[in-house]
């Protein structure tokens, strides 16, 4: 029994407005979740959902993790692109290369994400959304394939790749050298138990496969004794130290 990859979590300064963003462009629905806030469910074989989580902290350095959307021609790419400034998003540099046939670009609370040209192999098989592009090591890529059940499509050079049985984006790590960990992920994962599952049990589990615990001070942080938030989810880290939390059932 494996965890399942429930939703992926944005950091956002206007929740709505960032919901709305990536709504128009992926042409996903727009939710409100009395549990989760504000949702977008797909309307493709993603299998993930974003959450749109409220902070006040502002988005100061390039983030580990970011979407890579695919193209079916140079007009098709172009059109994303067109969208994306429609929408209120924006070119940015991260280091890219002129020759490079991808574009860079980010949301409107600068969240970087890449259009990737057409007849790129890696993606062919995949939908819009091709790939979540990671920050990594090896040894987390090894760590998510087990706990999410998932099997490795790529591992050569210290890269990493991994993919749902169902289809859906890939799940990726660059490898060595790695960005500068602040911990807590600006985008980040919420993982569920099975179904008919235990959270204590999965969590259990998953520190089995090498994640750990974060230990937070009851007071300071909301948690109850079994280090549960307000909402249920436990938070953790995997071996690279990024934090992701794991859902009660539901």
């Amino acid at each position: 029994m494996t965890s399942h990859l429930f939703a992926l979590c944005l950091d956002a300064n206007d929740p709505l407005r960032l919901a709305r963003f990536w709504a128009g462009l992926l042409k996903w629905e727009l939710a409100e979740d009395p549990h989760d806030g504000i949702t977008l469910l797909p309307s493709d074989d993603t299998g993930f959902r974003l959450r749109f989580v409220p902070t006040e902290e502002v988005k100061t350095a390039q983030n580990r993790l970011h979407f890579d959307l695919t193209s079916t021609s140079l007009d098709d790419q172009r059109q994303t692109v067109a969208t994306t400034l429609a929408l209120g998003g924006r070119h940015t540099d991260v280091g890219q290369r002129p020759e490079e046939g991808h574009v860079v670009l980010a949301d409107p609370e600068g969240n970087e994400f890449c259009v990737i040209e057409p007849g790129n192999n890696f993606l062919a098989e995949c939908g819009f959304v091709g790939a979540l592009a990671c920050d990594g090591s090896q040894e987390v890529g090894y760590f998510w394939g087990k706990a999410l059940g998932w099997p490795l499509v790529w591992d050569q050079d210290q890269e990493t790749a991994i993919r749902s049985p169902h289809g859906g984006p890939k799940i990726t790590w660059g490898g060595p050298p790695l960005m500068p960990n602040p911990g807590k992920n600006r985008l980040r994962f919420d993982v569920a138990p099975p179904v008919g599952g235990d959270q204590r049990a999965e969590v259990d589990r998953l520190v089995s496969l090498g994640a750990t615990r974060i230990d937070s001070d009851r007071d300071e942080a909301g948690r109850d004794e079994a280090g549960r938030d307000d909402t249920g989810r436990i938070a953790m880290a995997d071996p690279d130290g990024s934090v992701f939390s794991v859902l009660p059932p539901r």
